[in-house]
């Protein structure tokens, strides 16, 4: 798998910088973002440096999206939502230049309106381990 450095995502998939691995397969990644909208909020990523949708082989476009979705549903199940949001920024507003779909738990009446969205944190480490550890439980 190619890595680009100074690519944080790069570095985390290396293990260089410190995670919470809900999803790990040979291509494709899933970690808790760690500036959540709200917790739960993962961040789905393939092992190799690539930048945005755009530049995913089309052989691949399928594979990646299946995990998306397994994730989608695993954190809806593990944090008790009634649904999720999944976006993916190319380019504007694209936080870090490695291809990344954000899935999002979500519930009537929680908030969020429009693409204004405030962030928030985990209480603790330990409460992102825990909510880590049940997205994990639930992927099928």
């Amino acid at each position: 798998m190619s890595a680009t450095a100074g690519c944080k995502f790069c570095q985390i998939i290396a293990g260089d910088v410190a995670a919470h691995f809900v999803l790990e397969t040979d291509d494709v990644v899933g970690v808790l973002d760690h500036r959540p909208l709200f917790p739960g909020h993962t961040l789905v990523l393939p092992r190799e440096h690539i930048e945005t949708l755009l530049d995913l082989p089309a052989p691949f476009v399928g594979p990646f999206f299946l995990e998306v979705r397994r994730v989608a549903a695993a954190v809806t199940a593990a944090m008790e939502a009634e649904g999720s949001f999944v976006a993916e920024n190319n380019v504007v507003s694209q936080s870090v230049p490695h291809l990344h779909v954000h899935v999002v738990p979500r519930r009537r009446k929680d908030g969020l309106r429009g693409f204004f969205w405030p962030r928030t944190k985990y209480e603790s480490d330990a409460q992102m381990a825990a909510v880590a550890a049940g997205i994990r439980k639930r992927l099928v």
